[in-house]
Formats: structure tokens, C-alpha cells, sequence
């Protein structure tokens, strides 16, 4: 039954997760360790970066699949609960993911399939095509869309890595309702075999540039330390990883200048 209770709370809801969420909220990143570093996730190679730029799926050769589940400044309505899996396919590799975001009165569900592969020794590209649907309580219309999204990595040196991703480069003059396009750039360094450094810059469709900036340390064997920042809402981020076996778990955190903490806990699994 139609309520105009639940409806104006679902409202609310939406402009505060736009608010909590910044930049686009349809170009989806994911995972604990990714959020520990800031988000700089364009250009580290992993499990869960692999669907930010589906150019480094051409690296993970391995069957994985993992789960995410991030809290975002301890309010339910606002978490995020992701699934993934990447599947090795010759010299190419294959990944699919799932995510839904909100609750009962707001609901937003991506899904994603995902291929990347090399194209010669210093360079690899990635495609993903995407499925979006939004849905609000009351006398309103389902929302769908389906787009897609690309990129391309460099490999500048043996230490050293440069990409490039675009999300939603379709116009939005034959949509119905507006997607948001997203471009970012980043670049990443092996300042030693246990310190990577990266930096990207993204844009989207109204929004202003977000510089990103993130560290990952492995400070013992198999055990490891982040920290990144981030311009948009001058975020600062921390988070440890642990390999335990063919298991790995990630914690990440992130500030938000006024609505406090986001936590995300990742789990993901690998079977060489």
C-alpha cells in the first residue's frame, strides 16, 4: 500500500546516500582493501579493482571469488552488500558481480560481466557491461539501465603502471533518465617489493574533479597496512589486509568531514 510516510523517509534516504556516496553513484567500487587505500583502486591490480578497471583482469589468472559488505557511517539503510567472482579463460579472464544497495523503500542493484585480457606485453584492456535497476516505494517507475564501461593499463617500467577508465561513454540523449559518465586517470609505483604508491584524478558528469591518493605496506609477511586520502569531502582512509592460506580478509575505513566513519569487511578466495 502506498504510504507517504515511507515514501518521504525513502527520499530522504536518497539524497542522503548521493550526499555519503559523492561523485557517481552508479560507477560502483568495492572492497575493503580498496577502501583503505582511499579508493585508489584504477590502477592496483586485485580482486576486487579488477571490476573499478576491467583492464587488470588480464593479471588475475587464478578462480576467486569474494564478498564485501560496507556500513556506511553506521546507518543499515545505507549499506552495501557485494559479490564477485573472476574465472580464468585461456589468456583472457571472465568476471561477474552483484551488488545492492539501500533497503525495503530504496533499493539500487548493479550487475556486471566483465572480460580483460593482454593485448601485447605492456598493455592489457578490460570491457564490462552493466545493469542498473533503482526502485522506490510508492507510485513510481522501476528504474533500468544498461551501459558499459572500459579502459586500458601501461606498463611504464617493471614498477610502474598507468590507466585509464571509462565509465558510461553513451549519450544521454537517448536515455530516458540521466546516467552519469565517469573518466579517470591513474598511475601506480613499486617503491619497493613491499610499497606500492598510487594517484588518480576522476570526473564525472556535474561533478567536480576527485584526486585520490593511497599507500599499501606490507609491514610482515602476508599482513598488510593502508592509508590513502581523498579530495571529495576531504576523506582520510585506513585499513590492514591478512592472508590466511587461500583466504584473504580485508578491514578499510574512511572519514567523512561531517557524517563519521564508513567501515567495509571483505572476504575473498582463491584457488590457484
Amino acid at each position: 500500500m502506498f504510504s507517504l510516510h515511507k515514501t518521504s523517509v525513502a527520499f530522504c534516504f536518497i539524497f542522503l546516500s548521493a550526499s555519503a556516496i559523492g561523485g557517481n553513484p552508479f560507477f560502483v567500487r568495492t572492497g575493503a582493501g580498496e577502501r583503505g587505500t582511499g579508493l585508489v583502486c584504477v590502477m592496483k591490480n586485485g580482486f576486487w579493482s579488477s571490476f573499478s578497471s576491467q583492464s587488470l583482469l588480464a593479471y588475475n589468472n587464478s578462480f576467486s571469488a569474494g564478498v564485501n559488505y560496507e556500513n556506511r557511517f553506521g546507518i543499515p539503510e545505507l549499506g552495501t552488500c557485494t559479490a564477485g567472482m573472476i574465472f580464468p579463460a585461456g589468456k583472457s579472464s571472465l568476471g561477474v558481480i552483484y551488488s545492492n544497495f539501500g533497503y525495503p523503500e530504496f533499493k539500487r542493484n548493479m550487475g556486471g560481466i566483465s572480460c580483460g585480457m593482454p593485448l601485447s606485453r605492456n598493455v592489457s584492456a578490460g570491457v564490462q557491461i552493466d545493469y542498473f535497476s533503482e526502485i522506490v516505494q510508492g507510485e513510481y517507475d522501476k528504474i533500468r539501465f544498461i551501459t558499459f564501461e572500459a579502459g586500458a593499463a601501461f606498463s611504464l617500467s617493471e614498477k610502474a603502471t598507468a590507466v585509464i577508465h571509462i565509465f558510461n561513454p553513451v549519450p544521454n540523449s537517448i536515455r530516458k533518465s540521466l546516467l552519469p559518465s565517469t573518466l579517470t586517470a591513474g598511475a601506480e609505483i613499486d617503491l619497493s617489493k613491499t610499497l606500492f604508491a598510487g594517484a588518480e584524478a576522476e570526473m564525472s558528469t556535474g561533478e567536480n574533479i576527485i584526486i585520490r591518493t593511497g599507500f599499501e605496506y606490507e609491514a610482515a609477511k602476508k599482513f598488510w597496512i593502508r592509508g590513502g586520502f581523498s579530495t571529495e569531502n576531504s576523506s582520510f582512509s585506513f585499513g590492514l589486509g591478512y592472508l590466511l592460506k587461500s583466504m584473504k580478509i580485508d578491514l578499510g575505513f574512511s572519514t567523512h568531514e561531517r557524517l563519521g566513519v564508513t567501515s567495509s569487511v571483505s572476504l575473498v578466495f582463491k584457488i590457484k
